[in-house]
């Protein structure tokens, strides 16, 4: 019996490439996969480029603390560096850690900028196109611009004026209204969606991403109109995993930041505003209407009451039918 020579056999996974591999087979998003593969990095080469299997939570919190004292990083962003790494320990070196003591960044503690009803209106009315289309759904549903950009055909309900939420953040869904100001111009633009994507399809691309594995599930639905992005991009692109892939992704959520910031200068607006002022615009003016704050909760998203508590404190008023404030 002959054996394969040592120099044949495969070599081992790098170790970024086994938190890849990790990270993927649990369904997290390429960005998050970036991210955490990114902080791995970042630790290993603080330490000298010692091998992760020989540290610890010593060297954990040393890096931790290093963040907040040298760095002055935000808290979320050290708290994203603590899940990684903690990530890598559990599900790729399967080791348990002992509990992470380090110096923590502080949590700034201040109000999210609003927009008055006007204010807000004069930005939209700044814009125009697909990207004032997508401004309209995070003022008038609560969106938050990954949502709106990810959002697909089957997501859109007409009948029942509503949208759902796919996979938002802490990958939960949720149903916010479909506001009556968006319906007839967001159905015209799906029409010529649908024109693009058949397009695609006659020249032999049309298939979109899918997550958790769907397309092995329906091997069909990868082409379905049902699955397609609401808002695509314009051109095609290659796979960020597979550069054997080209697809047509979601229109980047950097180039609805960009109008919505170039409208809101155009508007003469000295408050610093983005695509998620529109969000704590939907939620003021909600609960200045009086609405129940455990409805608008729910609309946002929040997991805890006490999130949605800083934009303001109102009295329960259940049982009104909620109207979005596009409208």
């Amino acid at each position: 019996m002959s054996l394969t020579p040592a120099s044949e056999q495969p070599r081992p996974k790098k170790l970024l490439d086994q938190m890849r591999e990790a990270l993927q087979t649990q369904h997290y998003s390429i960005r998050t996969e970036e991210s955490y593969v990114d902080w791995a990095r970042r630790f290993i080469l603080f330490h000298n480029k010692r091998h992760p299997k020989d540290m610890g939570a010593p060297e954990i919190e040393a890096f931790l603390t290093y963040l907040a004292v040298e760095r002055k990083v935000a808290a979320s962003t050290q708290n994203q560096a603590l899940s990684a790494l903690l990530f890598l320990y559990r599900e790729v070196l399967h080791q348990e850690l002992a509990s992470i003591d380090s110096v923590r960044a502080r949590k700034p503690k201040h109000l999210p900028t609003v927009l008055i009803k006007g204010e807000a209106l004069r930005v939209l009315n700044g814009m125009s196109g697909t990207p004032q289309l997508m401004a309209k759904l995070l003022y008038g549903s609560g969106l938050r611009a990954l949502e709106c950009a990810r959002l697909r055909v089957k997501d859109i309900d007409f009948e029942q004026r509503l949208i759902v939420v796919r996979d938002g953040k802490g990958e939960k869904d949720r149903i916010s209204m479909l506001p009556d100001n968006v319906s007839a111009p967001l159905q015209e633009h799906l029409a010529r969606v649908r024109q693009l994507h058949a397009k695609d399809l006659a020249d032999g691309y049309g298939a979109v991403y899918l997550p958790y594995a769907l397309d092995v599930k329906y091997p069909n639905a990868e082409r379905e109109w049902a699955w397609q992005y609401v808002f695509p991009a314009k051109g095609l692109s290659k796979d960020p995993r597979d550069d054997n892939i080209v697809r047509r992704h979601h229109m980047s959520e950097s180039t609805l930041q960009k109008a919505v910031q170039s409208a809101a200068r155009l508007a003469g607006i000295q408050k610093p505003v983005g695509c998620h002022t529109f969000r704590h615009s939907f939620a003021t003016h909600l609960l200045e209407s009086g609405y129940d704050i455990r409805t608008v909760q729910e609309l946002l998203g929040h997991a805890d009451v006490r999130t949605t508590m800083i934009y303001t404190h109102v009295l329960n008023r259940g049982g009104l039918a909620v109207k979005s404030p596009l409208d």
